[in-house]
């Protein structure tokens, strides 16, 4: 005979297998959320309708300096996928908690699904750029997630309850005389059929509405891609021939296995922004306004500024997230038009000091008014990077991009308004997170080859890498190897001061693990901080030395 704890063990166990079931409708309840939201998206609001993206985005506004240094640090460029990946788990993780109260404890696990949709609302209203009808497909979502989650909750308990009178109501015993054959007892197998039948049910409904879920979901956003495919714009556009080209000289390029190419190729240029999902920007409609402290509002045309005038650029880029020998740092030729004629037509004010640029997602950047209006700097306004429109990822139709400042206070992509201030009356987006809102980029030099992960054969080799100093240019690279004293590198020809050099010292590698370090000095005879600083608040700094192993 069962005692009364085993009966208790025995009814709990089909308990907790519905806690599983549960949280698979909560997870399908999210699912059918989702995919109203892609359907109606695309009928009423295809840029911004997705709540997943708007919660990621609301992340990255939010999170600490701390927190963005170590992503980069870890994650480098796959960052946003790392994020995107943790919004998604996290909406799995919570659909699946709301799914099992709404089974113990109905209605409020209907009631935070209410609750998660108005979030989504809210967080998707609040983006930079929505429109009207941004907050439509969320709350048509929010509505058909919950109809769906009651309704598979509805079966499911019906089900559960099946079983629960199976489990929990004894079996019938009849009293007889010793030696009287018992009676038959009642099947105990009545409800069976019925509980097949409610089982069978959900089942169906929940295979059903995940099926549809994702047909539909996918397929929605497969349209809103094919119908608003601003790639496919981006590879019609045809940019007009610049007036001016730059001039490469022989020897601005050395042939030396392992070194960075004087030009960085579109696909491997580093990208580090706040954009969880690249803006989709067709130039047909784009318009920049410059405001603020100017004599008149300007708002301008993609075809206004390419009938100012194109010309070409030899730009290097630096990110203030760049380590101490890092790789966020790249070279292309760029196509624009000088940022000081745009801001010109306007008419700067005077006592403006500051040029606050904004990225059509909310982005903000501070750029010295003095720097983009020098007639000795070539900021620009770019169209076309390395001979090709800017890629998407990189700002396309339009970036700003600014010699001798690092990235978060001058290179706003996806650019759509100009306001001409004050540092005194307007912060950009990264000061107020405990970045400056001045940002030269420190001169620098890195070590390319040998690797510090490889080992090498002893014999001649040569160390190389390349050094930058924008505005300013190299004068010389020193490396020391083994505290053997500096010796001077032999720099390729330089393209300009805004343009890194590239340089490498003959070696005779002997075999053993050796010491090297490197520096550098611009032509104003300055010479490369040594002391190491993190990249907060201003950019990194210190020498690059590190460890070579010869086989």
């Amino acid at each position: 005979m069962k005692t009364k704890s085993a009966e208790m063990v025995a009814a709990r166990k089909p308990r907790k297998r519905f806690w599983a079931f549960g949280a698979l409708t909560g997870i399908v309840g999210a699912g059918a959320f989702l995919a109203a939201v892609e359907l109606v998206a695309l009928l009423v609001a295809p840029r911004d309708g997705s709540p997943v993206i708007a919660a990621g985005s609301f992340v990255i506004d939010i999170v600490p300096r701390w927190a963005k240094e170590l992503a980069i640090e870890l994650f480098g460029e796959a960052d946003k996928i790392v994020l995107l990946g943790s919004v998604g788990l996290a909406v799995v993780v919570a659909a699946a908690v709301i799914g099992v109260i709404e089974l113990v404890r109905p209605p409020i696990g209907a009631i935070l699904f209410g609750v998660a949709g108005a979030l989504a609302v809210v967080a998707v209203v609040t983006r930079a750029g929505a429109s009207p009808l941004a907050s439509v497909p969320s709350i048509v979502g929010t509505i058909v997630g919950i109809i769906a989650l009651r309704l598979l909750i509805g079966r499911l308990r019906r089900w559960r309850d099946g079983v629960w009178a199976n489990v929990e109501r004894p079996a019938s015993v009849s009293v007889t005389a010793p030696g009287t054959p018992a009676a038959p007892s009642a099947k105990p197998t009545e409800g069976a059929p019925l509980k097949n039948v409610d089982r069978r049910g959900f089942l169906i409904m929940s295979g059903v509405v995940a099926a549809g879920a994702a047909i539909i979901g996918a397929g929605s956003r497969a349209i809103t891609a094919a119908t608003s495919s601003i790639a496919n714009i981006r590879d019609a556009l045809k940019i007009p021939a610049p007036r001016s080209t730059v001039t490469v000289p022989e020897g601005a390029e050395l042939d030396i296995p392992g070194l960075t190419p004087l030009y960085t190729k579109n696909s491997d240029f580093y990208r580090v922004d706040t954009a969880l999902t690249v803006p989709s920007i067709d130039p047909a409609t784009w318009r920049l306004v410059i405001d603020g402290m100017v004599d008149k509002k300007v708002e301008l045309s993609f075809q206004d500024l390419l009938d100012m005038g194109l010309d070409e650029y030899s730009i290097t880029l630096t990110c203030v997230s760049n380590e101490v020998g890092g790789g966020l740092v790249g070279t292309a030729k760029w196509l624009g038009v000088p940022l000081r004629d745009v801001l010109a037509l306007a008419g700067p004010k005077s006592g403006a000091d500051m040029a606050l640029s904004r990225s059509i997602d909310g982005y903000t950047a501070s750029t010295p008014l003095s720097v983009v209006t020098d007639d000795g700097v070539d900021a620009i306004l770019a169209v076309a990077m390395n001979g090709q429109p800017l890629p998407l990822e990189h700002g396309f139709p339009v970036r700003m991009v600014v010699p001798g400042l690092y990235g978060y206070v001058s290179a706003t992509k996806w650019l759509t308004q100009i306001t001409v201030t004050t540092f005194q009356k307007d912060e950009a987006y990264w000061t107020p997170r405990g970045y400056s809102a001045e940002a030269p980029i420190k001169m620098s030099s890195r070590i390319d080859t040998p690797r510090v992960d490889k080992q090498i054969a002893a014999g001649p080799t040569k160390i190389a890498g390349v050094a930058w100093a924008q505005t300013i240019g190299i004068e010389k690279v020193e490396v020391n190897i083994d505290e053997g004293g500096w010796q001077a590198a032999t720099l390729s020809m330089p393209v300009n001061e805004d343009t890194w050099v590239q340089w490498f010292v003959d070696w005779e590698a002997t075999a053993g693990t050796h010491y090297v370090a490197v520096r550098a000095t611009d032509k104003q005879g300055n010479l490369q901080i040594e002391e190491r600083a993190p990249i907060a608040p201003d950019g990194s700094s210190g020498w690059q030395r590190t460890l070579l192993r010869v086989g």
